[in-house]
């Protein structure tokens, strides 16, 4: 097998655009959205669009920076050349924990589901079997992989419209409750659209930014993308606005058609609303769903931590073996490693106590606000290095520049604050700023060698 360094570029705007679109539309909407409306209320719409706001601000500093210098390993990269070696070597270490976390979550989770539909099959052959395929799958041209994973988020944005279109009938028509129509008196009849107060609002922040985590993964893209002067743009642009119709849309009728309160206390919000509508297989439609957003999540994760640890052998802060690319100009070893460190970590799943687990996943929420934390504080460092004719001349700068950013980093600082109010996450920023000294440590041992 010929061998060079340097990845291919295949990934067109289409599968870029789905790339963002699948890696925030997952559990965080078909779950976890059910604990932001029981802090917020109604008021959850609000925090969804704010949160929105946040992170289209966050994409669009990195997409500044992307189309200036594209990137396979972009905000580690960027964090290393305008920030310096240090924060280049944690942003890209605990992006790479981070994702490696959510990825044993969600290979967990494709056990579970198809457990659903096969209860007699032990869940570690479907979490073996979705190892090895979707290693598989990423082992290919990177064309295949931006395919597969179009196809998985279609599945996903399709239900979602099917939903909204089939709820906004009953909201107007009362198509499928009698001819009655619902109308949305729902959003403000149980305690007023504010439910919990600002303070409620506020508080739902923390659940709806971490909804938000994945958008960063089209900054991955940039160093594979076939013109990325044109697809990141393209694909950044229409991202946020319509992530914001998917999940303020699909909230928005959920909560019209149910009073807020019930909203998740009797299972998913999405099953309810199929059920309502008198189909049947309402259970088994959504599990299709969910599997299809598990196997979408898991194929970004492995081409995201892929793509990261290449780029950082390269900047010196990974072992070299990970700048090994094949014929067709995918970084085998990593994908290998990813799929090795996948099933290790499903079999500690099993053993290790659920408590133990928590404080690992709520760690992973911690390093994604640190990662978009870095990547504003790159962009602010970025335009510095620019007199002002060349930051007048940059092809897609952030609207209000270094400003803007820094707007984004105190909202972020914020969203830190609020992990540390509440006592059940409040553990996340102890074991975060272990893992951030464990780092420091880390880094001065790679710089002594």
């Amino acid at each position: 097998m010929q061998e060079t360094n340097k990845l291919k570029r295949g990934l067109s705007t289409r599968h870029i655009r789905f790339m963002a679109l699948g890696s925030a539309i997952g559990t965080g909407l078909f779950y976890g959205s059910a604990d932001a409306i029981r802090m917020a209320g109604p008021s959850v719409l609000l925090a969804y669009i704010i949160g929105g706001v946040v992170a289209y601000i966050i994409m669009r500093a990195l997409g500044e920076m992307s189309v200036n210098n594209p990137q396979s390993s972009s905000f580690s990269r960027y964090a290393q050349d305008y920030l310096g070696p240090m924060a280049g070597y944690i942003t890209g270490w605990t992006y790479c924990f981070e994702i490696l976390i959510v990825a044993i979550a969600d290979v967990t989770a494709f056990g579970i589901y198809m457990g659903v539909w096969f209860p007699d099959v032990p869940h570690w052959i479907w979490v073996l079997s979705v190892v090895l395929v979707i290693g598989a799958i990423n082992l290919m041209s990177v064309k295949v992989f931006g395919e597969v994973e179009f196809w998985f988020s279609f599945f996903k944005v399709a239900t979602i419209i099917i939903m909204i279109v089939a709820g906004l009938g009953m909201i107007i028509w009362g198509i499928g409750n009698g001819g009655q129509p619902t109308g949305i008196h729902n959003l403000w009849t149980n305690g007023g659209f504010f439910a919990h107060g600002i303070v409620g609002m506020l508080l739902s922040l923390q659940m709806v930014m971490f909804a938000y985590g994945g958008i960063e993964i089209i900054g991955i893209t940039a160093g594979e993308a076939e013109n990325p002067e044109k697809s990141i743009p393209r694909a950044i642009n229409s991202v946020p606005w319509r992530i914001l119709v998917f999940y303020v849309g699909t909230l928005f009728v959920i909560m019209s058609i149910y009073p807020w309160n019930q909203v998740g206390t009797q299972g998913s919000p999405f099953v309810l609303t199929f059920q309502h509508l008198g189909i049947a297989a309402a259970a088994s439609i959504l599990n299709f769903v969910v599997l299809t957003a598990s196997l979408s999540a898991i194929n970004s994760d492995v081409f995201g931590v892929g793509r990261m640890l290449h780029g950082m052998a390269q900047q010196g802060h990974a072992p070299k073996m990970f700048m090994k690319v094949s014929e067709r100009g995918i970084p085998w070893v990593t994908v290998v490693v990813m799929m090795l460190a996948m099933l290790i970590a499903v079999y500690l799943n099993y053993l290790m106590p659920e408590k133990v687990f928590l404080v690992i996943a709520s760690l992973a929420t911690f390093a994604t606000v640190w990662v978009w934390i870095m990547i504003l504080c790159s962009q602010i460092a970025f335009r510095r290095t620019l007199n002002k004719q060349q930051a007048q001349t940059l092809k897609f700068a952030l609207p209000g520049g270094s400003y803007t950013a820094i707007f984004g980093v105190l909202f972020l600082v914020f969203i830190i604050g609020l992990i540390g109010y509440f006592p059940d996450t409040r553990v996340s920023l102890y074991v975060g700023a272990g893992w951030i000294v464990l780092l420091l440590a880390g880094y001065k041992l790679v710089r002594r060698k």
